[in-house]
């Protein structure tokens, strides 16, 4: 008889997430559903605000992806109000972004993904100068000792011991699915512990060019930092010989951990080619991103488009002022529109009229037929869409990106597996690897040209023409802003009338990717990755979180509730 597996919450990920599915007696899942489990409204609050502050409170959407928001708003206002920012700050903007990429996919990898593959308590029983001749063999990354390692596993001995396991509580361990000798897994957790020190000194680019991280600061028009060689508190000489020693960091990193690691974890895991793709074969997306000319997408470094059923001789250009292309649906979300749950509707006519009409929590299983979400359903054209590092690497390979199709060639080979390989769960996991190092170059790049354009003598970072609300046209405006965000496809989109916001909508990564069903039944990716795959132990579903894990889920953040003494209101304890 079919069983009900429910996982809520979804943990290492970020915000609230519940994912649902029907097992059958032979262990295969039938049927999966994705349940957003949190609503803030970000939207509403932004309705008649100033347009020239949507992007500090659009950062705030998310406690991880700050950057992403802030800057898919200030292109949104600067698109409406037809604002070009100057050379400076477009390779500010852009290098920024591309730190966020190599941040982002690390922390993810040892973070958030790390643990579905790597058993720590097996750690325990690994053979430090094995685990030091294995380190060494895959690696030139100095901490490869034997002592080293002894000392990692002394401290990991002492903390299992202690019984306050703490962030390693309650996993699978000594689940069969995993697959590495202990060895591995103590030379995973010793770079489980580094990255996490290593993660606070790649942000500090975020802190030079933005003043903080998280959340730094942007400007529509530019960028707030001025430039001044000659100045200590301006962006000098030595803020970017930090900048620059930031970089060479990150590409020793990308290098000689994080790259090794990778290809070592997944020789073990393979047959995980075989399970996940969902729709990763059947519709791909991203809009492009880092254009060399400010507001010029044909000018991209990282090309976007659209891929349908894997014909990677055809890519479709996204239109996202097109009403017909991009459209969000609510059939099986706890929202409501004017004109019916059935229609699409374009984000620039993007109602947010939440509408609950789900069962009182605590929730049992939510019957898949009705209403079960608090996220939209994203299409492009009609079509169920996957976003993400995957994504964008095979968009880079079909548009024939000569670097990228060197990885992805140079990776299959050492893992001696097919293209095919890459629709899969570990093909995402693969692809977010590949990406780093895409992106570890591209900061070099930037931060190249950022130099010599200041050596040239150009020192501006904003466009401050239109600052002026006066400034602007009397009629309705229009605008959008795309971003190639580390988890997928983000785009904000803008109404401004009577020089306020009148609309503001945002379709971000994580509602493509954790979509519930659409008026026409096509599930999301989530839910499209878990149907036809094994679980070996429905009581412990390691492989629903490995799939699901290895899209970097990006919910909204917890919301945090204090009284105006800061003293604790409630405490909830999660089981």
């Amino acid at each position: 008889m079919p069983q009900r597996i429910v996982v809520d919450p979804i943990t290492r990920i970020e915000g609230h997430l519940r994912i649902q599915t029907v097992v059958g007696d032979d262990n295969v899942i039938s049927d999966a559903s994705s349940t957003s489990a949190l609503f803030r409204g970000i939207e509403i609050i932004l309705r008649g605000r100033d347009p020239r502050e949507a992007w500090a409170l659009a950062e705030r959407i998310c406690g991880v992806c700050t950057l992403v928001h802030a800057i898919a708003s200030v292109r949104a206002v600067e698109d409406a109000l037809g604002i070009v920012i100057p050379k400076n700050a477009n390779l500010i903007r852009n290098q920024m972004m591309a730190t966020l990429q190599v941040h982002d996919h690390i922390v993810h990898f040892y973070h958030l993904h790390a643990l579905d593959w790597v058993d720590v308590v097996s750690a325990l029983k690994a053979d430090p100068k094995a685990t030091a001749e294995l380190a060494q063999k895959i690696s030139k990354w100095p901490k490869a000792s034997i002592g080293y390692f002894t000392d990692t596993q002394n401290r990991l001995r002492k903390f299992v011991e202690s019984g306050q396991l703490g962030i390693f509580a309650n996993g699978y361990w000594g689940h069969p699915a995993y697959k590495l000798p202990p060895e591995a897994n103590l030379m995973a957790v010793a770079h489980y512990l580094e990255m996490l020190v290593w993660q606070k000194e790649i942000v500090k680019i975020h802190a030079v060019y933005g003043g903080k991280n998280p959340h730094p600061n942007v400007l529509v028009g530019g960028m707030p930092c001025a430039i001044n060689p000659n100045h200590n508190d301006a962006l000098n000489i030595d803020r970017l010989s930090l900048v620059k020693s930031k970089i060479d960091e990150a590409l020793e990193v990308t290098e000689q951990v994080y790259m090794p690691d990778l290809m070592a974890i997944a020789s073990f895991y393979k047959d995980w080619a075989k399970w996940g793709a969902g729709l990763s074969n059947k519709g791909i997306m991203d809009y492009g991103d880092f254009p060399t000319v400010p507001g010029d997408k044909k000018t991209d470094r990282w090309k976007g488009g659209a891929i349908l059923n894997n014909n990677l001789k055809e890519i479709f250009e996204i239109d996202p002022r097109d009403p017909q292309q991009i459209q969000e649906f609510v059939a099986h979300s706890w929202f409501q529109y004017a004109g019916g749950d059935k229609q699409g509707v374009h984000p620039w006519e993007g109602e947010t009229e939440p509408k609950y009409n789900g069962p009182k929590p605590p929730w049992g299983f939510l019957e898949m037929s009705d209403k079960y979400s608090w996220m939209k359903a994203p299409r492009w054209k009609g079509h169920a869409m996957e976003g993400g590092p995957l994504s964008r690497i095979l968009l880079a390979y079909a548009h024939g990106d000569e670097e990228v199709k060197a990885d992805v060639d140079a990776a299959l080979k050492q893992l001696d597996v097919p293209m095919e390989a890459l629709f899969s769960t570990l093909g995402r996991t693969l692809a977010r690897g590949l990406e780093t190092k895409r992106a570890v170059r591209l900061m070099k790049t930037l931060h190249d040209e950022l130099v010599a354009n200041i050596k040239a003598g150009d020192y501006q970072t904003a466009n401050t023409e239109k600052w002026d609300p006066s400034t602007w046209p009397d009629t309705e405006l229009k605008g959008v802003g795309t971003y190639s965000a580390p988890r997928g496809a983000l785009a904000h989109w803008v109404r401004i009338k009577d020089k306020k916001i009148s609309n503001y909508q945002c379709v971000v990564a994580t509602t493509w990717n954790g979509s519930p069903k659409d008026p026409s039944g096509q599930h999301g990716p989530f839910e499209a990755s878990l149907i036809g795959m094994p679980v070996h132990d429905p009581k412990q579903p390691l492989e629903i979180l490995r799939t699901i894990h290895s899209f970097d889920p990006c919910l909204a953040c917890s919301t945090h509730v204090l009284d105006t003494e800061g003293n604790e209101l409630v405490r909830v304890e999660v089981q």
